[in-house]
């Protein structure tokens, strides 16, 4: 049944155009949800720790298994192995599979798969940092900006950070063409290591590289976020030629990445709580909070005095914003050093992965 009236026009609308406006609505609800959550449950409705975790942990299993079991249900008639054949056999067996795998002979195939390994640990720290910072940005605008910056200001510097990450890929996949995905993402994670140390060195009390800082964490830890969407396409072809699959599992193999890394967008919020808890004493679940920076209200004029505790909590905040980038940037690039995907590997892999479709062409214009 078509549409009728004045909604009829949407019928006329280019595909492009109706992909692209449900890709930003649900783009929308997703960063909103993020940024606020944390914020919304612990302030505005002041449920308890034990309530929390028990949330987050629900939210972590559903969260990690979901793409996995969709993968599944997808790719499970493409998963067959296809060891190589002499002429002969493949004559006799006139080019048909040569037996299904099970789930479990698929995941360890998966756990032999070297730069599948080493590329979700890269990726599990990438998903944590990313939600990390997006979880704790109002805090980090709130303890370490509040009195330099007005309100307008800290709503700028939120939206510029989700709106600078999509423009900067932009400018990122021409590199990624030029120089490699590879090279592209390490650079970015010495850029994230180079800026965190300029950070820690410069000190707390620099408003304006604060603010710099703050965007710039977040812009270029979400455009990494989108470039590695690019290299785990590579490890499908990578996981066909390995195994001799008829057919890429693609679905699956993505869902699989889900199932290791998307547990870091639980571990982000409750690390996060822990270690502010654990350096300053400050508790999210038992303290008042401060009006958020995208709320109404204005900054309070005068400013009320501060609390004892705020120069310990000032501090926590700020060692948190910089240490988390240095760990994680540490971290990632140790485990990059250790993927292989790339210039001559990648290129070998890509020419076998075609002449196996040009022989899969040529078996069924035979048949």
């Amino acid at each position: 049944m078509g549409l009728g009236g004045p909604w009829a026009w949407l019928l006329g609308l280019p595909t492009a155009m109706v992909y692209g406006s449900l890709a930003l609505f649900i783009s929308v609800l997703h960063n909103v949800f993020l940024l606020y959550y944390v914020d919304t449950f612990v302030s505005v409705y002041k449920i308890n720790k034990a309530a929390f975790w028990v949330g987050e942990t629900v939210f972590l299993l559903w969260n990690s298994l979901n793409d996995p079991l969709f993968g599944w249900l997808s790719d499970r008639q493409f998963l067959s192995s296809q060891p190589r054949l002499c002429e002969e056999e493949e004559l006799l067996l006139g080019g048909e599979e040569t037996g299904s795998i099970t789930l479990g002979q698929y995941l360890r195939q998966l756990a032999r798969h070297r730069n599948f390994l080493w590329f979700v640990g890269m990726d599990l720290v990438q998903v944590f940092h990313c939600h990390f910072n997006s979880n704790f940005f109002p805090l980090f605008l709130e303890h370490l900006l509040s009195d330099h910056i007005s309100l307008s200001t800290g709503s700028f510097l939120l939206g510029i950070s989700y709106v600078a990450p999509h423009l900067n890929n932009l400018y990122f996949l021409p590199l990624c063409r030029r120089w490699g995905v590879y090279a592209v993402v390490r650079g970015l994670f010495l850029l994230k290591l180079g800026l965190s140390l300029l950070m820690l060195c410069a000190g707390p009390d620099r408003p304006g590289l604060l603010c710099l800082f703050i965007a710039s964490n977040r812009v270029f830890t979400e455009g990494t976020c989108k470039l590695l969407t690019l290299v785990v396409t590579d490890l499908v072809d990578e996981d066909l030629v390995l195994n001799h699959r008829k057919q890429a599992a693609s679905a699956l193999l993505f869902g699989m990445v889900a199932l290791v890394t998307k547990p870091g967008q639980t571990f982000a919020p409750l690390l996060g709580t822990w270690l502010l808890c654990f350096y300053t004493g400050h508790d999210l679940f038992q303290q008042p909070a401060l009006t958020p920076v995208g709320s109404a209200q204005p900054w309070p004029e005068p400013p009320a005095p501060p609390p004892p505790q705020a120069p310990t909590l000032r501090q926590g905040c700020f060692y948190l914003l910089v240490l988390v980038p240095i760990t994680c940037a540490l971290l990632q690039l140790f485990t990059w050093s250790q993927f292989t995907l790339y210039g001559r590997r990648l290129h070998a892999v890509k020419a076998q992965r075609q002449n196996l479709s040009r022989a899969q062409t040529l078996d069924i214009k035979m048949v």
